[in-house]
């Protein structure tokens, strides 16, 4: 009887699901209206829920930047662990039922899925036997906890895996500056020659170059001219049509490095972190997700 009284007792303590369900959302969405939009409601009912969450806890949850809604250092810590306890209830309950999917769907970047996953695709899928993977390419490159809708993402640069997420660093990287063969004749071996080019960017990645500078010990460059685009998938497309010279991750071009359409007039360098499997921990013990990641580990190794 007392261990049931003791169950009780902490039960009682618990806020409300629907009002931990509502704050969730809002913290990966910064957003009360895309929150109502995610959980099917309106605004009212999710500022009424993240209330109530407050008087539980007797304390604000969020301050505000500009428009958007930031959740305090203790509010965060209490939205990954609700979030990875979601996701372990849902993934419980369909197995369970019985309805547990023998698919993943797997969040990669746009170029790296493009160039180095697609080629591969095959020989994943031969060694997953009955599990299909859904690749879906990213424009921005998001933690696993600000996406319920995908199993496991692929992370590349440094990245601190969240409570419930394990990580797995399956490839390590290098990158460095490319342009058509063309292109590059026209440089001398002093980097500051590239100014002359135009310097094509990636908002996906905006740091990208000054990284570069910086890890390879090279002065920044003036570029005569720059231009943006939406991903880093459309900025290597723009470097191989002959347009500039684009900062590239070796594991996205080395096919186009392979067959002369790309070079590295400078060479490349590693980077202090590479690519990661991140999917969440209970998962990670599945046959499916561990056959994934052993895939991963056997296959990340660049040529």
């Amino acid at each position: 009887m007392i261990h049931y009284d003791l169950v009780n007792v902490v039960l009682m303590r618990l806020p409300s699901l629907n009002a931990i369900r509502a704050f969730e959302a809002v913290c990966r969405h910064g957003s009360i209206l895309k929150a109502a939009e995610e959980l099917n409601v309106v605004r009212g009912a999710v500022r009424q829920q993240i209330a109530t969450l407050e008087n539980h806890f007797g304390r604000k949850l969020f301050t505000r930047d500009g428009r958007r809604l930031v959740p305090t250092l203790q509010a965060r810590a209490f939205a990954e662990a609700s979030g990875a306890a979601f996701d372990i209830l849902q993934r419980a309950a369909s197995e369970l039922e019985g309805t547990a999917a023998n698919r993943i769907r797997l969040g990669v970047p746009s170029a790296f899925a493009v160039w180095w996953l697609m080629p591969r695709v095959a020989a994943m899928q031969a060694s997953l036997g009955d599990t299909a993977v859904d690749i879906v390419p990213m424009t921005i490159v998001e933690p696993l906890q600000m996406h319920p809708e995908l199993d496991a993402v692929i992370m590349g640069g440094e990245y601190r895996p969240a409570a419930g997420i394990s990580a797995l660093r399956f490839m390590a990287d290098e990158f460095g500056p490319v342009a058509t063969p063309s292109l590059a004749a026209t440089l001398s071996r002093d980097p500051a020659a590239m100014g002359a080019l135009t310097m094509l960017a990636s908002r996906s990645v905006p740091k990208l170059w000054d990284e570069w500078f910086a890890e390879s010990g090279t002065p920044p460059v003036v570029f005569s001219r720059a231009q943006e685009f939406e991903d880093l998938l459309l900025a290597l497309a723009a470097a191989r049509s002959g347009l500039g010279m684009a900062l590239a991750p070796r594991a996205s071009i080395e096919d186009d490095l392979k067959r002369g359409h790309l070079v590295a007039p400078y060479g490349f360098i590693s980077r202090p972190s590479g690519y990661s499997f991140c999917c969440r921990t209970p998962d990670a013990k599945r046959p499916a997700f561990a056959a994934l990641s052993g895939w991963l580990l056997r296959c990340g190794t660049l040529a």
